[in-house]
């Protein structure tokens, strides 16, 4: 079906420590607003085997197309600190027009977090 894609979301935990865990969702509707698709997500980590809980309870609010299939990855090990008026999708928005596609790769995060460590990137190692 066309409408439907292969979404991995990063959990984003810290961008200082470097810590993340992807999670893969098949079949997403690509016509589905951000908020929808977020909701679903959040929804999901709660009661996912083999995810650890500080992952399920972590408050994440804002997503950001980290990677689209073959496109240029960046060198960033969390994610690219570049272009958030383009990337960061908007709860308003459908998947869809916000630039998501088969085989998209998001990073999802607390907003606060990501402001300061972009203020200044350091890495805990």
């Amino acid at each position: 079906m066309a409408g439907v894609a292969v979404v991995t979301v990063r959990l984003v935990r810290s961008f200082e420590h470097r810590n993340f865990k992807p999670v893969v969702f098949h079949g997403v509707d690509l016509d589905q607003t951000v908020q929808d698709f977020t909701q679903l997500v959040r929804d999901d980590i709660t009661t996912r085997p083999g995810l650890p809980p500080p992952f399920r309870k972590y408050t994440y609010d804002t997503m950001k197309i980290i990677h689209q299939a073959h496109g240029a990855k960046t060198n960033e090990l969390v994610m690219n600190l570049e272009d958030d008026e383009k990337l960061i999708l908007h709860d308003d928005q459908t998947l869809r027009t916000a630039g998501v596609v088969n085989e998209t790769e998001v990073a999802f995060f607390r907003r606060e977090d990501y402001c300061l460590f972009k203020t200044n990137p350091q890495r805990a190692w």
